[in-house]
C-alpha cells in the first residue's frame, strides 16, 4: 500500500465512524436531546485530548482555535442537528452532502486550487449517490431545515479549508490541536444546549457507554485522523470522503435495524463509493520534452508534481 492509500484510509475511518453516529444515537441515548449528545460528544473528548498533551494555544491560536473549533463543532452540531429534526434522515443527508461543492469554490478562494472538471464531476456524482441512498419519494421540505443543513454543510467545508490553510504551529502535535478545537467547539455547545434544552437528563449506564463511545471513537479518535488527512491531503479528497459516512449508516441500518436496502439504494451506494475513490486519484501530469542537450539523447521530465506528502505528523477538525 502506497503511502498516500495509507492516509486516505486511516482518514476514511473518520466519516465511516460517524455513520454509526444514527445507530448510536437512536439504540443507546436517551430521546430528543441532541444538543446535549453534541456536548456530550465534544467537550470530555475536547479536555481528555488536552490533559494528555498538556499543550495550551499561544499567540493568534487562541483566536484560530476558537474559530476552527466553531466552524468544525460549535457550528456544525447545532445546525446539522436542527436539519436532521426540521427534515427527513434522507433530505438531510442529500443537503449536507453538497460540502464538497463547498469545498471546491472555497479552496478556490482561499487555497488557489483551481477547479478541474474531475473535483467538480465527482462532488455531483456523490451529491447524487448519496441521495439515491437515503432520499425517499415524497420526502418533504422545510426551508428552516434546509438553510441550517446548507450552513452545516458551509460550516464544515469552511472548517475543512481554513484547517489546511492554517496548518498548525509549530512543535504541536496533531492530538493537541484537535483537542483545542474540540473543546472551544464544546463551549460554544454549551450555552446553546441548556438553553435550548435545559439540565442534563437523567443517564443510565446503556447511556454512559453510548456517550462514552461517541466521545471517545466517534469523536476523539475519528477527528484526530481527519485532522490529520487535512494536513496531508488535498481539501476536496478529504471531503469527497464524507459521503462514506451516510452509506456506512445505511449498511449498519440494514444489518443491525432491519431497514430495507433495494437496488437503487445499493446504485446509489455504488455511485457514491465510486466519486468518492475517485475524488482520491491523482490527476495526471502532463509529460514534456527537456531541452535538448548537444550530444545527448532528449529526455522526457514530469512536470507539474503533486504535493510531496511527508509533512510532519500532527494530530482534529474538521
Amino acid at each position: 500500500m502506497s503511502r498516500k492509500a495509507a492516509v486516505v484510509a486511516l482518514t476514511a475511518l473518520a466519516p465511516i465512524s460517524w455513520g454509526s453516529t444514527y445507530f448510536v444515537t437512536t439504540e443507546f441515548l436517551p430521546p430528543d436531546r441532541p444538543l446535549f449528545t453534541g456536548l456530550m460528544r465534544a467537550l470530555p473528548a475536547g479536555l481528555l485530548l488536552l490533559a494528555l498533551t498538556r499543550k495550551l494555544p499561544r499567540g493568534a491560536w487562541w483566536w484560530k482555535s476558537a474559530v476552527l473549533g466553531a466552524l468544525n463543532i460549535g457550528a456544525f452540531f447545532p445546525l446539522l442537528f436542527l436539519a436532521a429534526y426540521r427534515l427527513p434522515g434522507g433530505v438531510a443527508a442529500v443537503v449536507g452532502s453538497v460540502g464538497p461543492l463547498f469545498v471546491v469554490g472555497l479552496a478556490a478562494l482561499f487555497l488557489g486550487d483551481k477547479p478541474t472538471v474531475k473535483s467538480l464531476v465527482t462532488a455531483v456524482a456523490a451529491a447524487f449517490g448519496v441521495s439515491l441512498v437515503v432520499l425517499k419519494a415524497g420526502a418533504a421540505l422545510d426551508l428552516v431545515g434546509v438553510v441550517a443543513g446548507l450552513l452545516s454543510a458551509l460550516s464544515m467545508s469552511v472548517g475543512v479549508v481554513l484547517t489546511k490553510r492554517w496548518g498548525r504551529p509549530e512543535g504541536i502535535g496533531a492530538l493537541a490541536l484537535t483537542g483545542w478545537q474540540l473543546t472551544a467547539g464544546g463551549l460554544v455547545i454549551l450555552p446553546i444546549a441548556f438553553l435550548i434544552e435545559g439540565a442534563p437528563p437523567a443517564l443510565t449506564g446503556t447511556n454512559l457507554a453510548g456517550y462514552a463511545y461517541l466521545a471517545l471513537g466517534n469523536t476523539a479518535i475519528s477527528y484526530f485522523l481527519w485532522f490529520r488527512g487535512i494536513e496531508r491531503l488535498s481539501a476536496s479528497s478529504v471531503t469527497l470522503l464524507g459521503p462514506l459516512s451516510p452509506i456506512t449508516a445505511a449498511i449498519i441500518g440494514w444489518v443491525a435495524l432491519g431497514q430495507a436496502l433495494g437496488p437503487v439504494q445499493v446504485l446509489g451506494m455504488v455511485i457514491a463509493f465510486g466519486a468518492t475513490l475517485a475524488g482520491q486519484l491523482a490527476p495526471r501530469t502532463p509529460k514534456k520534452a527537456a531541452p535538448a542537450v548537444e550530444g545527448s539523447f532528449s529526455s522526457t521530465e514530469r512536470n507539474g508534481q503533486e504535493v510531496s506528502m511527508d509533512l510532519e505528523v500532527s494530530g482534529v477538525r474538521r
